[in-house]
């Protein structure tokens, strides 16, 4: 287990995101994951309010998971995170929008608090002091043990956390962005702030989309929603480098090339557990095997010059 920043919440070093729940997996494949999910010694559950409503026109995954806690009566087990911020109709981080969803989030949870609730977004129409005020509420009723940022530039991260410091509001105390061997963006003045503020990071795209399965090859055609966005990698030099040297530790240590890129993530400094969602167990068992995979000093270094931009 690790900490997400000075928190007590400990957490599952790979986090389980649940945007198919509803979407690509309906609810008795979903429960399944889930239930894999625990077994394997999981308990860092993300969704959003927002999953995958773009599909169904509702907050799908949200009722999934609150059905399925309700079923297994494991709430109290889990580390459970949630976001606002981008569902229609409560877009961006007024206090009146961060309580109406905040409720509608708790119900549809069956739950009276909720562990991480992030920012989904960052939003510049609101004064950053007013979210955080409506956050450090939330925290102090007890509806919220800890808030978090996600998809916030450096500066606007910084610029929270001072706020946060002066006005003696509930800090963010977690980034969640885009991260992986392909996308390395995030090593550079954000991850400075993290690292400086103490924070954790969650990231995302973990597996760029599925990229970083291995299953996506020249001239292989691959029956997915998010094939057009993987395979854009194959298309680069630098994407086709980096999976030529993930697909190369990948065979050496006899396991899945998702396994290795996560272990990879994993390692990599202020990151603390990074999400990876599976639309069924199978898809899930690569997931779970990167939490006990500690790659090597020569490992990381090979991955680390074969996907470097």
């Amino acid at each position: 287990m690790r900490s997400i920043g000075t928190t007590d919440l400990s957490v599952f070093p790979i986090s389980l995101g649940t945007n198919v729940f509803g979407w690509t997996a309906d609810k008795e494949a979903s429960f399944a994951v889930l239930d894999a999910y625990v077994e394997g010694g999981g308990n860092f559950i993300d969704t959003a309010d927002v999953y995958p409503h773009w599909v169904t026109g509702e907050s799908t995954s949200e009722l999934i998971i609150g059905e399925w806690m309700a079923d297994r009566g494991n709430r109290d087990s889990l580390v459970l995170s949630t976001k606002v911020g981008m569902l229609e109709g409560l877009e961006g981080l007024a206090p009146a929008t961060i309580r109406t969803a905040v409720e509608d989030s708790l119900r549809r949870l069956r739950t009276d608090y909720i562990d991480l609730y992030w920012a989904h977004v960052d939003d510049h129409d609101t004064p950053l002091v007013e979210s955080l005020a409506a956050f450090d509420a939330l925290v102090k009723e007890g509806k919220v043990r800890h808030v978090g940022a996600s998809n916030y530039g450096a500066a606007r991260l910084a610029e929270a956390l001072r706020l946060s410091r002066e006005e003696g509001l509930a800090p963010y105390v977690a980034l969640q962005q885009p991260y992986n061997l392909v996308d390395r963006a995030y090593e550079g003045e954000l991850r400075d702030v993290v690292a400086a503020e103490g924070l954790s990071s969650t990231p995302y795209f973990g597996l760029a989309r599925g990229f970083l399965t291995g299953k996506y090859q020249p001239g292989v055609t691959v029956d997915s929603p998010r094939a057009g966005g993987a395979a854009q990698y194959l298309e680069t030099e630098h994407g086709r480098r980096a999976l030529e040297g993930l697909l190369k530790v990948a065979a050496e240590r006899g396991t899945e090339p998702a396994s290795v890129a996560l272990a990879w993530l994993a390692a990599q400094p202020t990151v603390t557990a990074p999400l990876a969602s599976a639309r069924d167990p199978h898809q899930l068992k690569p997931l779970l095997a990167a939490a006990e995979l500690v790659l090597g000093e020569e490992e990381l270094a090979l991955l680390d010059a074969a996907s470097r931009p």
